[in-house]
């Protein structure tokens, strides 16, 4: 089995992805640790966040392989290659962009485009793509993944947006192999008030939520 097929296998197995943007490393560590407290370990820090190259290569250097690290917003093929270098195992974007699931797969980290139509998630599949993000996923509803995944049952599809800890489950029931979730798992005001513990909570109702599903 190959680290792509691995990883892939290991983040359908986990049924959600925390998507981090949080500039402060110190608090950044603390999150992490708290989310993957309540069962969250897969991480995505997206590139939306400043110095997002060097806080990924710190939580890679500090948490190693307790946690499943990715990056997210990639949008080109030199940030691609760049987080893999500094320790991403998976690259998630918002768009289908064949140059940067082209450098994913070349480097064996799977690549998880968005897509919105199901020819675009055809192309993404296609394409060599482990899992297709739904972005914005809000835009299409869950009666989106049943349709489409009626014709195309092969194809793996993960909401990002509009998922929160109490629709989780609901999503994997939609069809959904697993889900993104940011500011409902990691909202600003917790991290700001140092309510860590809140997030491992919050971590675990998502987890929890998602295997009642899959029950």
């Amino acid at each position: 089995m190959t680290l792509r097929s691995e990883v892939t296998d290991e983040l359908i197995r986990q049924g959600a992805v925390a998507v981090v943007r949080l500039a402060d490393s110190e608090k950044l560590i603390k999150v992490v640790e708290a989310v993957a407290a309540g069962g969250v370990t897969a991480i995505e820090i997206t590139l939306t966040t400043p110095g997002a190259m060097e806080l990924i290569a710190e939580v890679s250097s500090v948490f190693g392989d307790s946690i499943v690290l990715g990056v997210g917003t990639v949008l080109s093929r030199n940030d691609a290659e760049a987080a893999i270098d500094a320790g991403a195992r998976y690259v998630v974007s918002p768009i289908f962009n064949p140059e940067v699931v082209g450098a994913s797969l070349a480097r064996g980290i799977p690549a998880l485009p968005g897509a919105m139509t199901p020819t675009e998630i055809q192309t993404a599949m296609d394409a060599g793509a482990g899992i297709v993000k739904i972005f914005p996923a809000n835009a299409v509803g869950m009666d989106f993944f049943k349709a489409v995944l009626a014709p195309m049952p092969h194809c793996r599809l993960m909401p990002t947006g509009g998922v929160t800890l109490e629709n989780a489950g609901d999503w994997i029931r939609a069809g959904a192999c697993a889900v993104g979730v940011g500011s409902a798992l990691i909202s600003r005001e917790l991290v700001d008030g140092g309510q860590f513990d809140v997030l491992t909570q919050r971590a675990a109702t998502l987890k929890r939520s998602i295997e009642e599903a899959r029950a």
